[in-house]
């Protein structure tokens, strides 16, 4: 099977085989439970409850408001602590249901699903399930799955794209999940196929996972419509855009998404998620996520429940080992650092990253023109010159070099011999145009 790429994109050690031989682990969170009430794309779900009130596993405590947004739902039984601001994983704080764990588990007793088979579904029914399960994009996007399955009318999709790309270094829960899920994965997939009226299916699987890619190869044969596809071990491989290039060979303009090009991609986290909600009604409280790096002391692969505090799983696989200098949301590329590890597990913590030694990168330099930045950029862009425009305050100049396009993968961040902080100074830029954006618009 000869594996398939996009252009440009970078190599980094991948250090997943501190993990991917771990099977995945079912933990229980501790005492404390926190669970933000925004933790996906779009609007904050607002709060269903108050202190003092008795929770259920998976009672909604949070009622989506807008349609790009998400509902949130109690991962414990227990009872309300509070109802305040905590800091996130995102950095910074938002508003959180504080829970005491009775560690008695009691089910909401509503939790149920619509039909015994999940073939029984109609498209409408897989779309307000899912949107009442609160399921996101569990790839680390956290972009409301029920938006995904409803694309505009006139746009047809003849493809729905399985990413089992997981190109992060040291994230190997994706890899877990589909050795030992794979037919509740297919199962959904699908389920969304029949919802979106594509034709095909396509598996995109890195080709460091060929253990993978022999059993879904084996588990699709005699299925014309499924294609399990081996893509190039490369970064950002499972971006959805350069998957969808990989493996049909389609380029989602700039400022589109792949709709526009008749493809929905879904993460393979998240179709088991979707498996889970719709053969048991119970939404999404739980996810997989690997702990990994040279400062934690067992690696591992772990089910956990939403809410629970990243110490609480440290100290479960371990603890700390030598001098900790970082801990990451996610993986090295596109993670989030964290100032403390008195933060909750949320639906977009893909992984927790536990890094000992010198901190990477050194002492900031002037750009010296040498155009790696560029020249590895899977989007094309222009990295050095969009971020002098938004260090010379010129942000909203900058979108006409692709600030809005930009993915944030890191790539250039990771080649760059001055170590320029690219990633940070687009980020920014991005939050001074929708500021200034917003500006002009209220001002006709």
């Amino acid at each position: 099977m000869r594996a398939k790429t996009f252009a440009k994109g970078v190599h980094p050690w991948d250090f997943k085989e501190l993990s991917k031989q771990r099977p995945t682990e079912v933990v229980k969170p501790g005492k404390r439970v926190v669970i933000p009430l925004h933790q996906h794309t779009g609007a904050p779900a607002e709060p269903l409850v108050k202190k003092g009130d008795r929770l259920l596993v998976g009672q909604k405590i949070g009622e989506a408001k807008g349609f790009i947004s998400a509902p949130v739902h109690s991962s414990v039984s227990g009872t309300v602590l509070s109802v305040a601001p905590f800091l996130s994983p995102v950095g910074r704080k938002v508003l959180c249901v504080e829970i005491e764990n009775d560690d008695g588990y009691e089910v909401n007793p509503s939790i149920r699903p619509c039909h015994e088979g999940i073939e029984e579904y109609t498209p409408q029914e897989v779309r307000e399930s899912v949107r009442e399960a609160g399921i996101v994009g569990l790839g680390g996007a956290a972009f409301p799955t029920a938006v995904k399955l409803s694309p505009p009318k006139d746009q047809t999709i003849d493809a729905v794209v399985l990413n089992g790309a997981e190109c992060e270094p040291y994230l190997t829960t994706d890899h877990r999940l589909m050795l030992e899920r794979a037919d509740e994965i297919l199962k959904a997939a699908e389920a969304v196929r029949m919802t979106v009226g594509a034709k095909e299916i396509h598996v995109g699987i890195e080709e460091n996972k060929g253990d993978v890619i022999d059993l879904w190869s084996r588990k699709v044969k005699g299925i014309p419509h499924v294609h399990v596809e081996a893509v190039k071990t490369k970064y950002p491989q499972g971006g959805e855009k350069m998957l969808i290039k990989a493996l049909l060979n389609r380029e989602v303009p700039c400022g589109g998404l792949p709709f526009n090009v008749g493809v929905i991609v879904q993460n393979v986290g998240t179709l088991n998620a979707v498996y889970d909600s719709l053969t048991t009604g119970m939404p999404l409280i739980k996810r997989g996520l690997t702990i990994s790096g040279d400062g934690v002391a067992k690696p591992s692969n772990l089910e956990v429940s939403i809410g629970t505090l990243f110490s609480d799983l440290i100290e479960g696989c371990g603890g700390y080992k030598g001098d900790v200098n970082r801990v990451l949301m996610g993986g090295p590329m596109m993670g989030i650092s964290q100032s403390t590890d008195q933060v909750p597990v949320i639906k977009a913590t893909s992984g927790i990253l536990v890094m000992a030694g010198a901190a990477p990168g050194g002492k900031e330099y002037p750009c010296i023109g040498c155009n790696s930045c560029t020249n590895h950029c899977p989007m094309g862009l222009v990295p050095t010159t969009i971020v002098s425009l938004v260090r010379a305050g010129k942000a909203m100049e900058s979108k006409d070099w692709g600030l809005t396009d930009c993915m944030e993968c890191g790539t250039c961040a990771f080649v760059c011999p001055a170590h320029i902080p690219l990633v940070q100074w687009v980020r920014y830029g991005k939050a001074e145009y929708l500021k200034e954006k917003k500006r002009l618009e209220s001002q006709g």
